[in-house]
Order: structure tokens, then C-alpha cells, then sequence
């Protein structure tokens, strides 16, 4: 068959396979224009999951009648004019296929009216067929109907699925924009019925528009991100470890305001968690990473679902570190403040240069408190503890004779004169209250000014320990160990040149490797702590990390898990009675502990009932 130049309709088709995958890529596709426009109000008119009719009306700028029939033409857009414009766009539409592609496979029609114009203007389009210009009453804005949709193209109209499948695909999306542009108003309508109003307003709370969106428990579960550093801001919610979810339905990644899916930073993300969320669990989050335009490219996707960063290792650790130390912060007893982002630290680029990785300041929480004495004598358990702390007034007065043994049943500390509460003060009760009693020997009871905590103190005490490894092992580094017999590793080329390329990132991890060949490693050394472990497996991992993030965490993960192990087998077990001051020095040392609001599987360490939670339950009041 010999070479020819495919016809436009059919070019604008097979543009259309590209951008148009559903009616939920019609409808970001037209929305995103009407935000391009400035508008501030855009209604959403779908009939029959939008496979019917789609109409997008919008109060933005308008367009000139005599540019309507160029808007419909192929690669022509009035967003990018050169490439330093392509090179640093900061428009959400700007290739100029998405109203040609739609229109080719869709009964099409474009109305608007500019502020100046005396009266609107439509044109009709019927499968790429252009129609006459017509005027029209119009208020200033675009109007743009889409029916029908791949009526002229039955294939494609063979994979939509059900009416609700489709409609709800475009509530996510919607739900996605609503989330990253609160100050538009969004109204829409299924059918001839009112189904979704976001409000919008340059004055709309943030936390309001979030509950909206994804719920009041999120709002109140959210950790407030504001961290700025390396020529990048980042900042949005990321809900705590115990607001975890079944899957990845609550996560939202904007890019200098463009929702998009990228790996580098979803990773990123995970790896943030991987110390504090539970098996199998997702975190929920929207973060918002700004950074100027000519960093990242966004012309990678016909669709614009993802972006490419210029420097995608400084941008992994930037998300990582940030998040990580705003977890860092969820420590027990914490309340979190989710409308209040904590100051921001040092600018992190130098310490990123220097290796050590990036800073960040909390994620919302009120700062850990430092007025109350940590007790000095140490414990079975290895807790520092103190007779009686005057603090704590009268809650330890004529202890048991045998308060330090592991009597039976709760008589530890209850013997004598009875107890009296601790004033009930947001002043002199520390977060965690004070422990009152054991219960079945695995939960300490414990009264705070909002009511009552109760621990597990096994999953604290493995908290506390592992926190206490890690920043061990953090000061003395990653020793490496020689090996006897040095190794030699098969690996493929693509394997051998990130080994060589990355020969100092390995010494930093305890490898001491070189190239022996095109397709071979010769390793001298490993990590000392996991010499006992697969080196030559975790050394593939870390070779498949750094070739894809550009970096890694396989080591400090393996040297974690066994630190974790260590601290499991080291921390208190059930049915061990502790005395009251052991009770209380494991809730303070909670207090202080980095993420000691989970244990180091991901399960929490604690929980609070409120007074009036336990009033409920016992119809007080009513």
C-alpha cells in the first residue's frame, strides 16, 4: 500500500483514541478549558452517564466569533506560541486536540459571547463536519454540548460501560478538581436533576471544601502539610496512620495545580508510611507540589495524567523527608490541629546536596510538650521511673509495700489511703493522663483531662524500643562487613551501569561493589547489620530502585525490619503487672517517642473516650 496523508476527520479520530477515553475525559477536557477562561462558575449538564449529552457552560472570557471555527481546528490553541512557551506552560489545556478530537466523534456544538460582543455566536459541528456560524442570545462565557457521544464511531462506543460506571468516573474527576480549585463554584446535573453542588468563593474554607469532598472524618483526621525548601512548596493534608483505607481511593497528587499520577512521588508517599500504616492499608492524602514551570514537563501524556520532572530524585526525597517528619510528629496523646501547618524548617537544599536528605516541619501538631520531668530511676522494663513524682500528686500516696513485684490482680500501688484523682487542669495533665490501673494485665487505664486512655502497653513499649534502635543505629551509620570470599553477581547491562553509575549512593547503603564486566559485579562488602541476610537479593532491589526513583530505601527497610523484630521480642508482654510508676514513665516516654501513636507494625498504640462518648453510654444527661 503506498504512503498518502490520512484525511483530517480520520486524524482527528484516531486523536480522539488518545484523549477521549470516556465521557469523564470529555468532561476534564472542556472543564479544564472554561478554568483556562478565568471562569468562576461552570455548570455540568449530563444525561445517561454523559454518553448522551454533555453540555459545560462557564462565566470565563468568551471567544471571538470569528475564532469559533479556528477553536475546533486542529493543534490550534491561543495558550503556547513557542517553545519556552511549551517549556514552562502553566495553562491546564494547551495542546490544542481536545475540542477537534471531541468534535469528530460527537454531534458538537460551541457557543459564546466575549463581555464586548453585542450577542453570542454558535457553530455545529457533526463528526468533524464543520456547520455556519449562527448567532445566539448568550450570556459572557462558553457553552459547549457534546451528544451522542462515538456515534460515528460504534467500536468505540462498544467498551463505555453502564450509565452509573460512567457518571461515577466523572465525579471523581470532578470530585479531584473540586479539591484543587475551591474558589470555582461547580453545579451538576444528571438527567434534569440537581446532583452535586460545590460551592465556590475566593473566602470558601479549605477544611470546608475537604469534608465535602472526602468527608468530615477526613477533615478531622487530616495532618496539615506546609513545608518550602529547594525551590519547591508542598503542601495539603495527609491523613494520620490510623485513618488508613482498603485502597488508593483517597489520593490526590496536584502538580503546579494539575491533578496527575506519578509514580516517583506516589512512591515517595509510601515509603513516608511504610513505618506507621498497617499491612495492606492505604494512606489517604492531597498534596499540592509547586515548582517552577520549567522543571516538569507535562507534555509527556496525550491526556496530561503525568508529568515528568526535570529532577525527579531531588523531588522524591523533597515529598519523602516532608512527609516523613510530619509523621514523625503523630506521637501519642497529640491532638492534631488539621486547619494549622506548623512553621516551616531550613531551606533543604543544602542538606540534600550534602546527602543527608531534606527537612520538614510537623504535619499540624501542637509541639511536644517539655515541661513535665522525666523521672531518672530505670525500670525492669528499661522505662525511667520515680517513686513518686510530686507532680502527680496524690495518685501515688501510700503505694503497696511490694509496688515493684508483679503482684497479682490490680493491687500494684493501691494499698493504704485511696487514691485521688489528678486535678483535672489542661495545664498540669500531661496528654496521656495517669495511669490508674492494668486491665487483664495487657491495657493500661489511664485518666486524662478529656476523659479516659487506654494502652496497649505492649505495642508501646515496641514503639518506644524500635525509635530508640533506629536513632542508635542512625548515629553510628551503616557499617559496612567485608566479605570472605568476595562475590561475583550475573546482572544485566542496564543492572551493571546503575551499579557503576551509583558506585558512591552503594558505599553510602555499606556495598563496596565495581564493574568486573558488562554483565557482572564484583561486591567486596555489605551491610554489616544484614550480613546474615540475602545481600545479593537486596542488592538487586536496590539496583531496580535507584534505576527507577533514582534512589533507595531497601536497606534502612531491612535494617528496620530487624531493629522492629528486636524491639518486638525486647518489649513488655501481657499479663506482665507493672507498678503505677511504670505505668506512668511507659506514657510518658509515648509522649516524646517519634510515631508512638501505632506500634511498628501499623496497629495503634492507644485511644481516648471522651467524657461525653461515656455519658452517652450510660444515657446520662437525658
Amino acid at each position: 500500500m503506498p504512503i498518502r496523508q490520512l484525511p483530517d476527520i480520520l486524524i482527528n479520530q484516531i486523536a480522539a483514541g488518545e484523549v477521549v477515553e470516556r465521557p469523564a475525559s470529555v468532561v476534564k477536557e472542556l472543564v479544564e478549558n472554561a478554568l483556562d477562561a478565568g471562569a468562576r462558575r461552570v455548570d455540568i449538564d449530563l444525561e445517561e452517564g454523559g454518553v448522551r449529552l454533555i453540555r459545560i457552560r462557564d462565566d470565563g472570557l468568551g471567544i471571538a466569533a470569528d475564532e469559533l471555527p479556528l477553536a475546533v481546528s486542529r493543534h490550534a490553541t491561543s495558550k503556547i506560541a513557542s517553545l519556552d512557551d511549551l517549556e514552562a506552560v502553566s495553562t491546564l489545556g494547551f495542546r490544542g486536540e481536545a475540542l477537534p478530537s471531541i468534535a469528530s466523534v460527537s454531534r458538537f456544538s460551541l457557543a459564546s459571547r466575549r463581555e464586548q460582543d453585542e450577542h453570542g455566536t454558535v457553530l455545529h459541528v457533526e463528526g468533524g463536519k464543520l456547520g455556519e456560524l449562527a448567532p445566539k442570545p448568550h450570556q459572557r462565557g462558553t457553552t459547549v454540548e457534546v451528544r451522542e457521544l462515538f456515534y460515528n464511531v460504534p467500536a468505540r462506543r462498544k467498551f463505555l460501560r453502564a450509565e452509573r460506571t460512567e457518571l461515577g468516573h466523572i465525579e471523581e474527576w470532578l470530585r479531584s478538581l473540586a479539591l484543587a480549585r475551591p474558589d470555582v463554584e461547580l453545579r451538576v446535573s444528571h438527567n434534569g436533576r440537581p446532583t452535586r453542588r460545590y460551592k465556590g468563593g475566593e473566602d470558601l474554607d479549605a477544611l470546608e471544601r475537604l469534608g465535602e469532598t472526602l468527608g468530615e472524618e477526613f477533615a478531622r483526621q487530616g495532618l496539615r502539610v506546609e513545608h518550602s525548601g529547594a525551590g519547591m512548596r508542598l503542601h495539603g493534608w495527609i491523613a494520620q496512620p490510623s485513618y488508613s483505607r482498603a485502597s488508593a481511593d483517597q489520593q490526590y497528587v496536584y502538580v503546579n495545580g494539575r491533578s496527575v499520577r506519578d509514580r516517583n512521588i506516589a512512591h515517595a508517599v509510601k515509603m513516608a508510611y511504610q513505618d506507621v500504616l498497617f499491612h495492606g492499608r492505604q494512606p489517604a492524602y492531597v498534596l499540592f507540589l509547586e515548582l517552577d514551570p520549567t522543571r516538569v514537563d507535562v507534555n509527556v501524556h496525550p491526556a496530561k495524567h503525568e508529568v515528568r520532572f526535570r529532577d525527579s530524585r531531588l523531588v522524591h526525597d523533597f515529598v519523602y523527608r516532608t512527609l516523613q517528619d510530619a509523621l514523625a510528629e503523630t506521637r501519642a496523646g497529640m491532638t492534631p490541629q488539621p486547619g494549622v501547618a506548623a512553621p516551616g524548617a531550613a531551606d533543604p537544599a543544602a542538606r540534600y546536596a550534602a546527602g543527608a536528605g531534606l527537612s520538614a516541619p510537623s504535619g499540624g501538631y501542637a509541639a511536644a510538650p517539655t515541661s513535665w520531668q522525666m523521672p531518672t530511676r530505670q525500670s525492669p522494663l528499661g522505662l525511667n521511673v520515680a517513686d513518686a513524682p510530686a507532680a502527680y500528686g496524690a495518685l501515688y500516696a501510700a503505694p503497696a509495700a511490694n509496688a515493684g513485684a508483679a503482684d497479682p490482680g490490680w493491687a500494684s500501688g493501691y494499698a493504704g489511703t485511696p487514691m485521688a484523682m489528678p486535678a483535672d487542669s489542661e495545664d498540669g495533665v500531661p496528654p496521656l493522663g495517669y495511669a490508674l490501673a492494668q486491665l487483664h494485665g495487657i491495657y493500661i487505664l489511664s485518666q486524662c483531662t478529656e476523659g479516659l486512655i487506654v494502652v496497649d502497653m505492649h505495642a508501646a513499649h515496641e514503639r518506644i524500643g524500635y525509635e530508640k534502635l533506629k536513632s542508635a543505629h542512625d548515629g553510628m551509620g551503616l557499617k559496612s562487613q567485608p566479605l570472605l570470599v568476595p562475590m561475583t553477581m550475573a546482572v544485566s547491562e542496564r543492572e551493571a551501569e546503575v551499579a557503576e553509575r551509583e558506585a558512591q549512593t552503594l558505599a553510602s547503603l555499606g556495598f563496596d561493589i565495581n564493574r568486573s564486566g558488562p554483565q557482572s559485579l564484583h561486591v567486596r562488602s555489605v551491610p554489616a547489620l544484614l550480613a546474615d541476610a540475602d545481600p545479593e537479593g537486596l542488592l538487586r532491589d536496590v539496583l531496580a530502585d535507584l534505576r527507577e526513583h533514582g534512589q533507595s530505601r531497601r536497606v534502612a527497610a531491612a535494617r528496620d525490619e530487624l531493629l522492629a523484630t528486636m524491639a518486638c521480642h525486647g518489649a513488655v508482654r501481657a499479663n506482665r503487672r507493672l507498678t503505677l510508676p511504670e505505668m506512668n514513665a511507659l506514657l510518658r516516654e509515648m509522649e516524646i517517642t517519634e510515631r508512638s501513636g501505632q506500634c511498628n507494625h501499623g496497629r495503634p498504640t492507644w485511644t481516648r473516650f471522651s467524657l461525653a462518648e461515656m455519658d452517652r453510654w450510660f444515657l446520662r444527661g437525658r
